[in-house]
């Protein structure tokens, strides 16, 4: 750490007048961009200051960095008070006095959340070269792409985390389905025990072939499995989605015919496409019988920029929400929004009924926020319209803390207890919307102790979430220590997913430079050019009139 400076010591010689939130660590941008990761960590201090909060970091070589870290304090505090505690790991692969987070992750003694969502990046290669992705395989680059070994590897590593081991993969890249024994690795996942299988696609190779979505859910559905394909779709013109406008029509389609659920992955840039994601979620609730969410990811700044260009292109959680309710008609506000460490009630009461850890959301309160749009008589409303969110998460919190207490003891007391409050939860619910039994999941999940019950919720309604993964300049350790999407390696290790890509030359870059190969010896292993993988695109002008009217249909349908 290069100073020991306080928190209002910070905010003085900066010659802020904003109110201290915190004080926390962060990262210097410099030193980590010139590979200075003994000196990288500094301390910080985030703040509100009108109306917005600020995060500012002072490093004794490069000194103050200030920059925004969401664009709404109010929204900010709201989703603070469901932070949640965590989880304590029973078998950390590094469990030493001296740990320096985020330099030594593997997942470290400190880390305070298991293994949510489990990413294996299945390669490097891509289809495409988009100038925002900061993960890909560029000229001359060498190639990572691991074996079926270290992938069934990967995945135990994942499976053996206590107390609660990872039931949820994401298999990304690159463009994983350029690898041709995908279908194989899906298998492989099934194998392992994985029930929830996440592909993250460009959705192009889907396009171009009907048959490889049947191949991907007949895999991922042996023993009633979920398989959802996750697909990047940056908005609904060709302007703001050059990437694959032309391809989603027809990918939805083919995943239409096949079975196959999709969730759409937009990467929001201000001054880009943050004037389409009304529309994004219009054209997902078009395709509600295939489409089941949208998960928005601010952009995160990965490469060096100055100020000016940060300002320009930066955008929070609050802003895409508001936007939302702009762009949406009201639709939703940010009153129907809710942090991910919010789930975490229900987790604490079925902790206490069957005496175990469950699969626990402590995500730090500042990475994502969400909320369900259901439908009821032709028109969408969000959850908050019929269910009492959040009263039924503060009575959940009262009766956990009074098991706890031991004001409830014992099984039979537990039991009485859950019974009284699934008997109350009528008042939380004012209506039901088509098809949607709030009352009839909570019953099952508490009964069984699994979230299970609430799959048939998901298939009547819109996931809307966000999730904004940091770069070095808002970077908060904090968020690091909570993460719960993490990245297994080769090497054994599990890497939160803010370390591993936020810090590529210490983690994402090392360790795949290790497992790699030339791109000269993998093309002569594959008989190939690198470059014959590349998507060129070919449509007729008749084509592209077709799709054009295909988005403006399903934009005013939704």
């Amino acid at each position: 750490m290069t100073c020991s400076i306080h928190a209002d010591e910070l905010l003085s010689l900066y010659g802020i007048n904003g109110r201290v939130i915190k004080s926390t660590e962060s990262l210097c941008p410099v030193c980590v961009s010139e590979e200075k990761y003994g000196e990288m960590r500094v301390r910080a201090v985030i703040y509100e200051e009108s109306g917005k909060v600020w995060i500012a970091k002072y490093c004794r070589e490069h000194g103050v960095t200030k920059e925004i870290y969401w664009e709404d304090y109010e929204l900010y505090r709201r989703a603070s008070e469901y932070a949640d505690p965590g989880i304590k790991l029973l078998n950390p692969s590094i469990s030493t006095k001296n740990i320096q987070c985020p330099s030594n992750c593997g997942l470290c003694s400190e880390h305070e959340s298991h293994t949510a969502l489990g990413n294996i990046v299945l390669t490097n290669r891509c289809n495409l070269s988009c100038w925002y992705c900061f993960f890909y395989a560029k000229d001359g680059s060498r190639i990572y792409e691991p074996t079926l070994e270290q992938i069934r590897m990967m995945l135990r590593n994942l499976k053996r985390e206590k107390p609660v081991g990872a039931d949820a993969v994401q298999f990304t890249g690159g463009e994983l389905t350029l690898r041709e024994d995908l279908i194989d690795i899906i298998g492989v996942a099934k194998e392992e025990g994985f029930d929830n299988i996440l592909i993250n696609t460009n959705g192009i190779k889907i396009s171009q072939d009907p048959e490889l979505a049947k191949r991907i859910i007949e895999a991922g559905n042996v023993n009633n499995g979920n398989i959802i394909l996750y697909m990047s779709f940056d908005g609904v013109t060709p302007g703001t989605n050059n990437k694959n406008y032309w391809e989603i029509p027809r990918a939805i389609e083919n995943c239409r015919k096949a079975g196959l659920q999709v969730v759409l992955v937009p990467t929001v840039i201000r001054g880009v496409n943050d004037n389409e994601i009304g529309d994004i979620v219009r054209f997902a609730l078009a395709n509600l019988d295939v489409v089941r969410g949208v998960d928005f990811q601010p952009v995160s700044l990965v490469g060096r920029m100055s100020k000016e260009e940060r300002q320009n292109r930066r955008i929070t959680i609050p802003s895409v929400i508001k936007k939302l309710e702009e762009q949406l008609d009201g639709m939703v506000t940010p009153d129907d929004f809710f942090p991910i460490p919010s789930a975490c009630a229900i987790t604490d009461l079925m902790e206490i009924l069957s005496g175990k850890k469950k699969y626990r959301l402590s995500t730090h309160f500042a990475c994502g926020m969400a909320t369900y749009l259901f439908k009821e008589n032709g028109r969408f409303m969000p959850i908050t319209h019929f269910l009492d969110v959040e009263g039924l998460i503060k009575n959940l919190h009262i009766i956990t803390r009074k098991m706890k207490a031991g004001k409830v003891v014992g099984k039979a007391s537990g039991a009485i207890s859950a019974a009284k409050f699934l008997g109350n939860i009528g008042g939380y619910v004012h209506h039901s919307p088509d098809g949607v039994n709030i009352r009839k999941a909570f019953v099952s999940s508490l009964i069984h102790r699994s979230y299970n019950a609430f799959i048939d919720l998901h298939e009547n309604s819109l996931f809307i979430g966000m999730m904004h993964f940091q770069d070095t300049y808002n970077y908060d350790v904090e968020r690091v220590r909570k993460c719960s999407i993490h990245y297994a390696t080769p090497d054994g290790r599990i890497i939160p997913f803010c370390a591993f890509n936020v810090i590529p030359g210490l983690y994402r870059d090392r360790i795949q430079e290790k497992y790699s190969i030339s791109q000269s010896e993998w093309e002569a292993k594959k008989g190939r050019r690198l470059e014959d993988d590349k998507y060129r695109r070919n449509f007729s002008s008749e084509g592209k009139e077709e799709i054009i009217q295909f988005y403006e249909q399903c934009i005013k349908m939704g």
